[in-house]
């Protein structure tokens, strides 16, 4: 008799992909964008396709774009040719350097990443500011289903929390925390929440808004930039190469209701005159602007 052998336990099956030949072209126009090279396996191992899928995407990639591409046989990669012009206009510096912070910060792990070899880099760390699961998806399903929720709150005006009903209608961050953009019924008026202040949710029962009628979230205002003029030329010159700006300055549109938000990040709340190297910068239409910051603007 033979004796029966455990079977090595299988690997579990792959899903099918479900990337779009056209989402796989994008990824070898980044890889040879950013890499400078890309072969098969950098897409089976990706996508997990096929390695004869692998060769029909990059031979249509050749038939687009001929002249970004060529065969090293030493090495058995495609290289980028000094011709290079990416096919894709979103394959830009700033995608690649937020998809490279994504991954330095772990918000975005390197199996999901387009990035293949990356440089050592390093990010500013800041707090973490964990939220509960539970508060984020029920702030989600309130937004999406238009209704209201009750809430508690630890307000910086008040020493002890308290329950308030709102209902919320976006997501909006300062560049430190999330904050919720809702109708406050005690306020009547529209206000942001930071999030990881709210203490406890659940349903209130009431009718939500889908914040049409949010003025200041929807009205969006210019914010024209410039160097300090206190400045020298050579240092005007470094800063509107910092900030990218044509003719001595550079347009950012805002929503009003983030307007205070994005002042005190670019440090134009207050003014610091003749200190031309603290505030590198100016709001050029300072006057138009002012008026538009709301009362209680700071999250409450």
């Amino acid at each position: 008799m033979t004796r029966a052998t455990a079977s090595p336990p299988s690997a579990p099956a792959r899903l099918p992909t479900r990337w779009s030949q056209d989402r796989r072209l994008e990824f070898v126009d980044f890889r040879l964008r950013w890499d400078g090279r890309i072969n098969r396996s950098d897409l089976t191992a990706f996508f997990g396709i096929s390695v004869p899928q692998a060769s029909l995407d990059i031979a249509k990639y050749l038939d687009l774009a001929p002249q970004n591409v060529a065969y090293d046989r030493s090495s058995k990669v495609y290289l980028a040719t000094d011709r290079f012009k990416p096919l894709y206009p979103a394959n830009e510096p700033a995608r690649y350097l937020n998809e490279l912070l994504a991954r330095t910060t772990g918000v975005l792990q390197p199996e999901l990443s387009f990035l293949g070899w990356t440089p050592p880099a390093a990010a500013v760390p800041s707090p973490n500011r964990a939220l509960p699961v539970d508060t984020l998806v029920a702030l989600l399903d309130a937004i999406r289903r238009e209704a209201a929720v009750s809430i508690v709150y630890q307000s910086m005006a008040a020493t002890e929390p308290g329950e308030r009903t709102i209902a919320p209608h976006a997501l909006a961050h300062d560049g430190f925390r999330w904050h919720v953009r809702a109708y406050c019924h005690s306020r009547e008026a529209f206000v942001d929440f930071v999030i990881a202040r709210i203490l406890g949710i659940k349903v209130a029962g009431t009718p939500g808004t889908d914040g049409a009628d949010d003025e200041a979230w929807h009205r969006l205002v210019r914010l024209v930039l410039a160097p300090n003029p206190e400045l020298s030329e050579a240092h005007k010159r470094v800063i509107e190469l910092d900030y990218g700006m044509t003719a001595g300055e550079v347009a950012l549109d805002c929503r009003q209701a983030l307007l205070f938000y994005a002042l005190k990040r670019l440090g134009l709340l207050e003014v610091h005159p003749g200190q031309p190297q603290v505030q590198q910068i100016v709001l050029r239409n300072h006057d138009e602007v002012a008026h538009l910051l709301p009362r209680g603007t700071a999250p409450s």
